[in-house]
């Protein structure tokens, strides 16, 4: 007999994953371990025919965030998240690039000229490029290990019709060990299977379609495992970690800090940001996080992200002062930034405005 998690139970247990009916905010149950949360989801492979680089040539991994600029200027640039750069073939002078297209991807039917930057330098230029269609891999499914179902959920299972088995919208909510919601995955599924368990005789692992599921990067496992632990009780225990890695990290403090309520400070309160890590942009907010709500804490991750924190309710109220430690790290590696369609710009300068927009007096030191 599989036993049940009641609809009107609040204690979870120590199980770290839920899966929730998003409509209504049902249970379905509970679990201690999700295979398929980690993969590499679908992206897209873009050639790029005589390439010519700019500076020095780019490494595996190119930034989170790759701009491809078209040279019609009628056409809006387009963006690539977690660009890759697959190996150059011997004798030719195209450049292959994977990444996860935006929601518009290039102009359409525009395959002309486009110059590459990754959002602070250009990297180089091609003279036409196409868009490589991989072909479709099925879906790894998402089993649930070690899950003990609703009330529900069994009465679904007892049923086993195609009807029943379809959950629609479900959230996989991620617990962590102090007992607090890290982040959820929205996901369209049904239920494929469902077997006994190793975990426990009367537990199940619950086996769903995984092709409305998009799992989490490989390259973040060990940030999301970390987190899982709970959340960081020192300030700068993020400083290791390369840019990849450090967008990942406040990926989860973003998702964290923008479902937590903040107590706000009064007006006239003193923050210190420590800026020796602050060589890229996901440092740059980390930092700002924590020298306003401390170790993993939140307080913007873009510059609309941050007028809307200074105007919020993110644990900071007008005016107050910040001290900006070892400020010329950020000045040296922020200067130089470009829009989207490449003009330079200076991201330091800006934040710097913003946050005296916000009534935040910085002093640099």
């Amino acid at each position: 007999m599989i036993s049940a998690v009641h609809e009107d139970e609040k204690a979870r247990g120590s199980a770290p994953y839920a899966l929730i009916e998003a409509e209504h905010g049902h249970s379905w149950g509970v679990c201690a371990e999700v295979d398929g949360l980690y993969g590499e989801c679908q992206r897209g492979t873009y050639e790029l025919f005589g390439w010519v680089p700019e500076g020095s040539d780019v490494a595996n991994w190119i930034g989170s965030r790759v701009w491809l600029v078209p040279e019609d200027e009628a056409c809006d640039a387009w963006l690539l998240e977690d660009v890759e750069s697959l190996e150059q073939a011997s004798g030719t002078d195209s450049r292959v690039l994977t990444g996860l297209d935006d929601y518009e991807g290039p102009p359409e039917g525009y395959r002309g000229r486009v110059r590459v930057h990754d959002g602070h330098r250009w990297l180089g230029s091609c003279r036409e490029f196409t868009r490589v269609l991989s072909s479709e891999q099925a879906p790894a499914p998402l089993v649930l290990r070690g899950f003990a179902p609703s009330d529900r959920l069994r009465a679904a299972l007892g049923k086993g019709t195609g009807r029943a088995l379809d959950l629609e919208e479900a959230a996989l909510e991620v617990w962590d060990g102090q007992g607090e919601m890290l982040t959820e995955r929205l996901l369209w599924t049904t239920i494929s299977a469902w077997r006994p368990s190793s975990y426990g005789a009367d537990l199940i692992d619950l086996e769903l379609d995984g092709s409305g599921f998009t799992p989490v990067p490989e390259y973040a496992r060990s940030t999301w495992e970390r987190w899982l632990t709970g959340p960081p009780a020192a300030m700068n225990t993020w400083a290791g970690l390369d840019t990849r890695r450090r967008g990942a990290w406040h990926d989860l403090v973003r998702e964290r800090g923008c479902r937590r309520s903040h107590s706000n400070r009064p007006t006239g309160h003193a923050y210190e940001l420590d800026g020796r890590y602050v060589t890229d942009e996901p440092a740059l907010y980390l930092s700002l996080g924590e020298a306003v709500n401390g170790p993993g804490g939140y307080f913007g991750g873009c510059l609309a992200a941050l007028d809307d924190c200074l105007r919020g309710t993110f644990g900071y109220t007008a005016p107050a002062t910040l001290l900006w430690r070892d400020a010329a790290t950020a000045r040296e590696h922020l200067s130089h930034a470009l829009t989207p369609d490449g003009r330079p710009y200076d991201l330091f300068t800006t934040v710097l405005e913003t946050l005296a927009e916000g009534g935040m007096a910085v002093t640099l030191a």
